[in-house]
């Protein structure tokens, strides 16, 4: 089993500046929902994007520590303007 907290350090560690929300979907520490904001994403597609996040979390992922993850990840820009509507 693996915090939330343990999930965002995590991506913290790979992308100093981003953003990020972990919510546990089940509360057995193993499915989570997480949405990054990184400047990092800029320029690269959504596959590119997630490619990122999933290096950041691989031991975790490795171990099946996490079972399941739903991710969301956007730009600063993007996030603005999803935010705002």
């Amino acid at each position: 089993m693996i915090s939330p907290q343990q999930v965002e350090e995590m991506i913290k560690a790979q992308m100093p500046d981003a953003q990020i929300q972990v919510q546990d979907l089940t509360g057995g520490g193993d499915h989570y929902q997480v949405s990054v904001v990184s400047s990092q994403f800029a320029g690269k597609g959504l596959v590119q994007q997630h490619q990122l996040v999933y290096a950041a979390l691989k031991q975790a992922m490795s171990t099946e520590a996490i079972h399941a993850l739903a991710l969301k990840t956007y730009t600063p820009e993007a996030w603005e303007t999803t935010a705002a509507s």
